[in-house]
């Protein structure tokens, strides 16, 4: 499962935000699938220019994000980076690719269900969903001494 950041968090539900809105989405499409309209929140690069970088590889997202080497300077490797540095693993493209990571898919309003990889509909609630399980994460990992706060002590200090 992806690390659980404020900027994925964000990215996912500015995706979500901007696919109910109308935003162009095209399953066979490097710039406007799933992973493409995510890396145009994340990257503000729009569909063309992201379709271009993605061409000078062969592949889906799923095996560009595989074939990824931080070494190769590759224009891929860019946008790649990107995803990378705000959570997500080679295996997070894949299911945000194709909607399929179980514990999102688990967490889905109404239950488990699979997604449609290319319906618009099930992409936005998969980031939304995401969005919601990286959320709880978070909230997990944040640990405050309530006690320290409420001591009068504390405060005299």
């Amino acid at each position: 499962m992806a690390h659980a950041t404020f900027e994925l968090i964000q990215a996912l539900r500015e995706t979500a935000c901007r696919l109910r809105k109308s935003a162009n989405y095209s399953w066979g499409h490097h710039g406007a699938c799933n992973c493409g309209n995510l890396l145009q929140v994340v990257t503000k690069m729009d569909e063309g220019q992201i379709r271009r970088y993605a061409q000078e590889s062969v592949g889906e997202w799923t095996e560009l994000a595989q074939e990824f080497c931080t070494n190769t300077g590759a224009p891929v490797s860019l946008i790649i980076s990107q995803l990378e540095k705000i959570g997500l693993t080679p295996t997070d493209i894949h299911h945000v690719e194709y909607l399929t990571d179980k514990e999102v898919l688990n967490q889905l309003p109404g239950g488990f269900r699979w997604l449609k990889r290319n319906k618009k509909e099930d992409a936005i609630a998969y980031f939304e969903t995401f969005a919601n399980v990286l959320e709880e994460k978070l909230l997990q990992q944040i640990d405050i001494d309530i006690t320290s706060i409420t001591s009068p002590s504390a405060a005299l200090a």
